[in-house]
């Protein structure tokens, strides 16, 4: 029974019937540096051990190695950690007129309105907007009492909850999960089971982009099993698990977990007080698959079920296309294909830019790596110097 990382991989090699060159070759890395990684000099990198566990078949045997080995010197954090301005606004605001359904629906709109901008900007322009308007929600549903209290602090937790996901994606992680968990407790006062399951859904991604599999499946099954939320919700937070199963290494629980999200997702209602939580994409379930796969080192299928998703994405999606258009080039990368790994990223560079997503840089960095390793390629040496604009930019 193989004790280290290395040991395993040599065992899972043999087994394959593979060299150490050979496998060098298929997962497009020298065989200097396979042969540090499979004598324990050098510990595995998450990406390593994702493509060798697809290239061998090892079952996710490999990626769950690999997240006990010793970690790579110099490794950092997936998002940066900054502080939470604003907190406190309100304070001194006297009372209000109570407000009447026009001055409601002129708050939803306007946050729905913030919303579509969120798709295609900076989260940067949205933040301050975001945490006034949510402070006078709040303020309004503090003052008034009966259903317009409550429909106010629905919208005013829905409004925290987008809140936190925008400071995630300006790299603010502590502000993200303060306003995560402050949209959970006005969504418990308000007594709506949607939104309250839906921020363990939120804090999950986070984990997810910390590569905590384990805490990313631990939340993820959190929001399933409490409250009442609706099939949509429900099928997001299957979506979630599915994702830090496949970040394990777990390619059955994956599937099983992607099965359960392929229920209905349910429709938002008519008179309901927020805009439908999640993804706008058309179709999410595959989009997460994609990036799972890929996590799964299966790269191949991964380029092949994105680059179908991505088509089907409307160019006003921007921050979900160079979401998931950086990750069709970082699939593509992983599988050696060079040349189509520059095109998607040239077909992304510009959403890229708009967005200013922090999560979107952390797959632009190991893109950057990635790609670093044909630095001497055409397609390469042409898209690498906007690729290092882009990064610095922040």
């Amino acid at each position: 029974m193989a004790g280290t990382f290395g040991e395993l991989l040599r065992e899972q090699r043999i087994a394959a019937g593979l060299s150490m060159g050979q496998l060098a070759k298929l997962i497009h890395y020298s065989k200097g540096y396979l042969s540090k990684i499979e004598n324990d000099v050098k510990p595995p990198t998450p990406t390593v051990a994702r493509l060798c566990d697809g290239v061998l078949g090892a079952g996710g045997k490999l990626i769950e190695a690999a997240l006990f080995s010793p970690p790579a010197l110099g490794r950092r954090q997936v998002l940066l950690a900054g502080t939470m301005l604003g907190v406190g606004a309100l304070a001194g605001v006297g009372p209000r007129p109570v407000p009447d359904e026009h001055l409601i629906a002129g708050m939803r709109t306007s946050f729905e309105h913030l919303r579509l901008l969120g798709m295609g900007t900076s989260p940067m322009v949205l933040l301050e907007p975001l945490k006034a308007l949510q402070h006078t929600v709040h303020g309004l549903a503090r003052e008034n009492t009966g259903p317009v209290g409550t429909r106010l602090l629905r919208l005013a937790a829905r409004i925290a909850e987008y809140t936190g996901w925008m400071s995630q994606e300006a790299g603010d992680e502590q502000g993200a999960m303060w306003w995560t968990r402050q949209a959970s407790e006005l969504s418990r006062a308000a007594g709506d089971p949607d939104i309250a399951s839906y921020t363990f859904v939120r804090e999950a991604g986070l984990a997810l982009y910390r590569q905590d599999s384990s805490s990313t499946v631990n939340l993820a099954q959190q929001a399933q099993w409490i409250g009442q939320a609706g099939s949509r919700v429900l099928a997001l937070a299957a979506r979630r698990e599915a994702q830090g199963h496949a970040l394990a290494g777990n390619r059955s629980a994956a599937e099983q977990a992607f099965d359960r999200a392929a229920q209905p997702m349910g429709v938002a209602q008519h008179d309901s007080p927020y805009p439908v939580l999640g993804s706008s994409a058309p179709d999410p379930l595959e989009l997460a698959r994609g990036w799972s796969l890929c996590d799964l080192g299966l790269t191949a299928e991964a380029a092949t079920v994105l680059e179908r998703q991505l088509s089907l994405l409307p160019a006003t999606s921007r921050r979900s296309r160079a979401r998931f258009g950086t990750r069709l080039s970082l699939a593509y990368a992983l599988s050696g294909e060079v040349d189509q790994s520059c095109g998607a990223l040239a077909a992304t560079i510009e959403d890229a830019a708009h967005v200013d997503s922090a999560t979107v840089r952390t797959d632009l960095r190991q893109l950057a790596r990635t790609l670093g390793r044909w630095h001497n390629h055409s397609a390469v040496r042409e898209i690498y110097p906007d690729l290092k604009r882009l990064l610095a930019e922040r």
